[in-house]
């Protein structure tokens, strides 16, 4: 998983299992970042929308922002005014391609997660080193 600033910058990086659902980790997302300012929005996906995670970051001050499931059986909980910012969603997936370009981090080759882990940090490294 990672989060992004509105520049592309990593910001926060890490690993999980594959068998685990990306939802129950955004909160973990939110909680290792690297600066100390929390952010007051958080763009995911239609994967990311579930009431009791919009609760629990509301409780934080975090506005997610993510399109509901086709599925959903609830009312919906956000109006269309909050997905325009949805549109701006490639600059995460610019990070994401950006990560790509190391060969390590398409395919994983490291039986140990932790060297994997290293090797995403290594490249969130390199992603903000090339700013410089």
């Amino acid at each position: 998983m990672l989060m992004v600033d509105r520049y592309g910058t990593p910001l926060s990086a890490f690993t999980v299992a594959a068998n685990e659902a990306e939802v129950n980790a955004i909160e973990t997302l939110v909680d290792v970042r690297v600066p100390a300012k929390k952010p007051r929005r958080l763009m995911y996906d239609k994967a990311g929308d579930a009431d009791w995670l919009r609760e629990a970051l509301g409780v934080r001050q975090v506005e997610l922002i993510c399109p509901h499931r086709t599925n959903r059986k609830k009312p919906p909980t956000q109006d269309r005014r909050a997905l325009r910012r949805y549109r701006r969603r490639y600059r995460v997936e610019r990070s994401i391609s950006w990560l790509f370009t190391l060969r390590r981090l398409i395919t994983r080759w490291e039986y140990y997660p932790e060297l994997f882990e290293g090797f995403v940090h290594l490249g969130c490294l390199f992603t903000i080193l090339k700013w410089f």
